[in-house]
């Protein structure tokens, strides 16, 4: 994934890509010549984020971008079409309790005809989806109210398949007004759960419908353009798609670790905006006057009127909030429980960071053999970064290093197991961190020619065999880490993770453990700044390459020490995605490093082998590996299916009966479900330390010939 611009991170790279299809055409001016482009992962450049509406006017000029730009999808095809026609359909009714099994046979055609003849700029084919969407939206509303009248009772034996890929769209009204009867009776158990009363829980329930005819009434044809563009770009591959102005700015939030606002987590429930939780330094926690659970009714800017916010959108009430740095914003707040009396509160926008997805370390100590050890734990949620003078994972992790060693580590464990990834620029220099010069990725792109990114300097171009070699500026040694690394993964582990855990197996540096496999993702985007305040598109470039010549594509990085997983985890991955592309290779390029020998001491199979049969015995005897292997049975033997009693018992073990956790709740939550695998990571450092010194002390080791351990890197003491 990533973001372009009229420069980026590697100075010319991408300027000389051309953006266009080939073949010969009639010069004119295109759409995608107005397209500035920024390949790989993700580089943010400031944009008008001013909301405008997509036309069906400029579909055509958006679709040719797309197959100018995509990998391998050049042109429309039959199949191409088929699939878009499917993508629609999936955002059109995603519970697949909207419309009949006869519904999806009648707007099929209509789906097909959209695709074809908006590459003309034309979308009448909306209209008749739009009527029937609302026709399906009022009668589910109308079957709900009458579900919940004076005779509605809960059945503790009502099952749900709460699998919606395994559900199929109803063939009748009565089977429609059963689907919709054994979901609002979950959702009803889940409000008594919350401690509301059945009066209440059945008025929400009534209100949630309400709202969800007003959400597609108001997706009117006019914004189902919006859903078409959408549902083109889903029907490329699995991570190409159109981002609205929102969801582009979404974006470039989640890559930069900052925003410019009131420093408030919100949600959305039966029309009230809640907030959830107060950032720790944030306008919103200064002010002294907001609490968790406060409901938002009326937004004021600066000099202007209250805008009421009741069942407004939640998107669109957050778009209201956030605002320029130094600006002031006024919420009209609604506190529950104490009174209905409204007060107001002004806030300074201020610019916030998001310091719980910064890297961060721990240090663990253990005891062994008379001594004891101490180990870093470095928890790094994603590959952020992009911003001259913002946030950087790479800068963060240079730091969290130098203070590792200065805290005399005897070694590290690097937790990548919720990274989903991130920039790849980020991603090649942090891997340098611990391997130092060699090349990290490689990225093929459409026509075939293959940019290997490289720790080295200077920058410069390579060129052999249709392969470029971009080096990056190498740090210098004292900032490289040596000593003995773990890094681990798990199912969620996608992307730049992906790189940089690939890397580090390919070098031998460092031992995997965590999930068989990662994600697989193995693909790169390019995120592209449309004109017009139009958004932007992120579209698949490239596959990416590993040291090895292998794409982490559908297969992901296999661990060296396999861990149980939870059950939740089977399905997630690439594969499991609609149109993955498929897996290639290349050859290799671990020769970059040329005959430098390694600053640490190489990961071999006998190591592997070793540590991967003691961490099994200790993961038998753990009662909460047992535990998550006794849940995930549990939940594969329910197939998909889930039972009020059973949904109830489980809502009062892990929720305490709350009808849900806070943001500072799941979060701790995540980390205790993630303990026993940074517990159990720990103890494979310690073995790998513990076998490293035994052969060390043996009559053939480095250390008889005298050569000390730190002087190899082993212990990971050294100070640079």
């Amino acid at each position: 994934m990533s973001n372009k611009g009229s420069k980026n991170t590697y100075g010319n790279m991408v300027h000389n890509h051309r953006i266009g299809r080939k073949g010969n055409r009639t010069p004119k001016r295109r759409f995608c010549d107005l397209l500035p482009l920024i390949l790989l992962l993700f580089v943010f450049w400031p944009l008008n984020l001013a909301a405008k509406d997509l036309t069906c006017n400029r579909l055509p000029m958006l679709m040719e971008a797309f197959h100018d730009n995509h990998y391998s999808m050049k042109s429309m095809t039959p199949q191409i079409k088929a699939q878009a026609v499917q993508q629609m359909i999936k955002r059109l009714d995603p519970s697949k309790t909207l419309l009949y099994e006869s519904d999806i046979q009648t707007i099929k055609p209509l789906l097909l005809d959209l695709f074809v003849s908006a590459e003309k700029g034309n979308c009448a084919s909306l209209q008749p989806v739009y009527s029937l969407l609302v026709t399906r939206a009022r009668e589910n509303e109308a079957m709900v109210k009458k579900i919940l009248g004076p005779d509605f009772r809960l059945d503790d034996r009502m099952e749900l398949v709460i699998d919606v890929e395994k559900r199929l769209f109803p063939k009748t009204a009565a089977a429609k007004q059963e689907i919709l009867k054994k979901i609002v009776q979950f959702q009803i158990e889940n409000s008594l759960l919350s401690g509301i009363d059945m009066a209440e829980a059945k008025k929400q329930q009534i209100h949630r419908y309400e709202l969800q005819t007003k959400r597609v009434v108001e997706q009117n044809p006019a914004q189902l353009i919006t859903t078409t563009a959408e549902a083109f770009a889903g029907s490329l591959d699995p991570h190409t798609s159109y981002l609205c102005p929102k969801n582009l700015e979404d974006l470039q939030i989640q890559m930069k670790l900052s925003l410019e606002g009131i420093g408030a987590m919100l949600s959305s429930d039966t029309g009230f905006t809640i907030i959830e939780e107060l950032v720790p330094g944030g306008g919103a926690e200064k002010s002294g006057m907001l609490k968790p659970k406060d409901r938002i009714i009326a937004v004021a800017q600066e000099g202007e009127k209250p805008v009421n916010v009741i069942d407004m959108d939640l998107r669109d009430v957050v778009s209201m909030i956030r605002g320029k740095k130094g600006t002031r914003v006024t919420l009209t707040i609604l506190r529950p429980g104490q009174s209905k009396d409204r007060f107001d509160v002004t806030i300074m926008r201020d610019k916030i960071d998001m310091k719980e997805q910064e890297a961060k370390i721990t240090y663990e100590t253990k005891k062994a053999g008379g001594r004891l050890y101490r180990f870093g734990v470095i928890d790094l949620p994603s590959f952020y970064g992009g911003e001259k003078g913002g946030k950087s994972s790479y800068e963060d992790m240079k730091r969290i290093l130098a203070e590792a060693k200065l805290q005399r580590v005897d070694g590290i464990v690097l937790n990548l197991s919720r990274n989903g990834g991130g920039l790849l620029d980020e991603a090649v220099r942090l891997a340098g961190l611990f391997i130092g010069k060699g090349g990290i990725v490689a990225v093929r792109d459409g026509r075939g020619e293959v940019t290997i990114l490289s720790n080295g300097s200077p920058s410069m171009w390579v060129l052999r065999e249709k392969r470029k070699v971009v080096r990056l500026p190498l740090e210098s040694q004292r900032w490289l880490y040596t000593g003995p690394l773990v890094v681990l993964t798990s199912r969620m582990s996608a992307s730049a993770s992906e790189i940089v855990t690939g890397a580090l197996k390919d070098y031998r540096r460092a031992v995997i453990v965590g999930a068989d496999h990662t994600y697989g993702k193995g693909s790169v985007q390019a995120l592209i700044p449309l004109p017009w305040e139009l958004g932007g598109m992120k579209v698949t470039t490239g596959l990416y390459f590993l040291p090895g010549g292998q794409s982490t594509q559908k297969t992901g990085v296999a661990a060296d020490v396999v861990l149980p997983a939870w059950a939740s985890l089977e399905d997630v991955g690439e594969s499991s995605l609609d149109y993955p592309l498929p897996a290639q290779t290349i050859q290799p390029f671990i020769s970059l490093r040329g005959k430098e020998v390694p600053a640490w001491n190489p990961v071999d199979g006998t190591l592997i082998a070793a540590l991967a049969t003691k961490s099994q015995a200790r993961v038998e005897k753990n009662a909460k590996f047992a535990k998550i292997i006794k849940d995930s049975k549990e939940v594969s033997a329910r197939k998909g299916i889930v039972q009020i009693a059973e949904f109830r018992k489980t809502m009062k073990e892990e929720n305490g009966g709350k009808e849900k956790k806070t943001p500072s709740e799941l979060r701790q939550k995540a980390r205790e479900e993630n303990e026993p695998f940074v517990n159990e990571s720990i103890n494979v450092l310690m073995d790998m330390i513990a076998h490293v010194q035994i052969r060390q002390t043996s009559p053939t080791s480095n250390t008889a010939r005298g050569v000390s351990v730190n002087e190899i890197g082993v212990a990971g003491r050294q100070i640079h």
